[in-house]
């Protein structure tokens, strides 16, 4: 696990203070639920970022991130009979 540092306003910490109290959760559990909600419905976005984790270079990263279309490795394998 790694950690991290967040800055929010006072009103949203509140706020988020209060639901962890209702719901008998850490502050930090309601923050790491919802980060992996808001991954998993962005869909659009998910074969891109799992693309650049998978990147060997920069070249091959710029490259990604210039390009609309994305296709995984196994697809591209696939595609090339590699």
């Amino acid at each position: 696990m790694h950690r991290l540092n967040l800055t929010i306003d006072e009103g949203l910490y509140e706020k988020a203070r209060a639901f962890s109290f209702l719901e008998n959760k850490s502050i930090s559990q309601i923050i790491r639920e919802s980060l992996a909600d808001y991954l998993d419905k962005s869909k659009e976005k998910s074969n891109q970022a799992q693309l650049l984790l998978e990147a060997d270079d920069e070249e091959e990263i710029l490259a990604i991130m210039k390009s609309e279309e994305f296709s995984s490795q196994e697809d591209f394998a696939k595609k090339f009979n590699l």
